[in-house]
């Protein structure tokens, strides 16, 4: 493509800076942590797009069996790589207080030979690396905080160390949230809290631009994301929900739905910004311990940020996603986002009190006592 073509759009490094002369008494370390994730984000693109030519491919650790991270999944070697990466470029700046990582059992601390920062970073190196071995679409998310002011009013010296109760902030506290997206294309997709805009990484210029302004989620849909081997764990409002989907054009939606499923979440959110739909990972009865099966803090409020800026919806199923409070790092919940009408169908269906009564033969559709 001619270098001309994309001489009227705006870097990542130009909308920050447009972004942040919102705001005149900014000190500008924010446009320096999110150009550094940016940076991060290259990087872990480059070894993905390399692949197995690159030796990056497989089990962290693979010759002893592979290793398992905090969540109880094993690491793919791209899954370490990409934490790595995310350290690496965004611990030396001062922009941090603190870093916390799905791939880490705690928080990370900033090294004492640099200097901190009035924030903390939150991220998912590499979401959906099951997905690295089958050349799937994976992707990096992360989301901004707010750190406690007395984490840096103190000299370096004196100053503590960030806690997991740092993080313990609800969704609507964040500060930013994004994600990259690796496929045909790589793509960051940021929100600030003014809207959500999509830049696409120029493999000529190295910079990320600004190709999805004002990214805007339609409110209805006809497609819908879920694991359906999950079908017989699911609560009777997700049954209600993907029953009246299925059913199509003679059931109570009166219209014919699609079903998706990538596994791959970043994935799955950009099909919904780009063109709608709705995607659940419901709390279920598969493993009663767990009372969900995604990251509330590394990928469930980001992702909800986004979604909200978008003029969508993100909920637990029962109540808003950013109004969770936090009471663990590596907490669990059911997630639900998308088109906001679908949302709020599957938020009243888990507020109805009436029992489901597809659940049973003798009600379904055209049945004994349905006319």
């Amino acid at each position: 493509m001619p270098l001309s073509h994309n001489n009227h759009r705006r870097t990542l490094t130009q909308f920050l800076i447009e972004e942040r002369r919102r705001f005149p008494g900014a000190s500008g370390d924010f446009n320096a942590l999110i150009l550094d994730v940016a940076i991060a984000c290259k990087a872990i693109a480059r070894a993905v797009a390399f692949g197995e030519l690159g030796g990056v491919m497989g089990n962290h650790a693979a010759e002893e069996g592979g290793s398992v991270n905090v969540q109880g999944e094993t690491q793919k070697k791209l899954d370490v790589l990409s934490n790595e990466v995310f350290i690496r470029r965004t611990e030396w700046a001062g922009n941090l207080a603190g870093m916390a990582s799905e791939e880490m059992d705690v928080p990370y601390q900033i090294p004492g030979q640099y200097p901190r920062g009035k924030y903390l970073l939150v991220f998912d190196p590499l979401d959906g690396s099951s997905n690295i071995d089958v050349n799937v679409s994976v992707g990096s998310i992360f989301s901004v905080l707010r750190a406690p002011k007395d984490l840096d009013d103190m000299p370096r010296d004196q100053q503590r160390d960030v806690t997991e109760a740092d993080f313990f902030q609800p969704g609507a506290k964040q500060v930013a949230a994004g994600y990259a997206l690796y496929g045909p294309t790589t793509m960051l997709v940021l929100t600030v809290g003014d809207g959500v805009n999509g830049f696409t990484l120029d493999p000529t210029l190295g910079e990320f631009m600004l190709t999805h302004p004002h990214i805007q989620i339609p409110v209805d849909t006809h497609e819908f994301a879920i694991n359906a081997s999950n079908a017989r764990f699911w609560e009777a409002p997700v049954k209600r929900y993907v029953d009246e989907c299925l059913a199509g054009k003679p059931g109570p939606r009166a219209k014919d739905f699609n079903m998706r499923w990538i596994a791959s979440m970043v994935a799955e959110a950009h099909r919904i910004l780009m063109r709608g739909g709705v995607f659940l990972y419901p709390r279920d009865t598969k493993d009663a311990t767990k009372p969900g099966r995604l990251r509330l803090l590394y990928e469930a409020n980001p992702i909800g940020m986004i979604m909200e800026q978008a003029g969508g919806r993100a909920s637990t199923g029962e109540v808003p996603m950013l109004g969770v409070q936090p009471t663990s790092l590596h907490q669990r919940i059911g997630l639900v986002f998308g088109s906001k009408n679908e949302v709020e169908r599957i938020e009243r269906y888990h507020a109805d009190p009436v029992k489901h009564e597809l659940d049973n033969p003798l009600f379904a559709e055209r049945s004994l006592f349905r006319s």
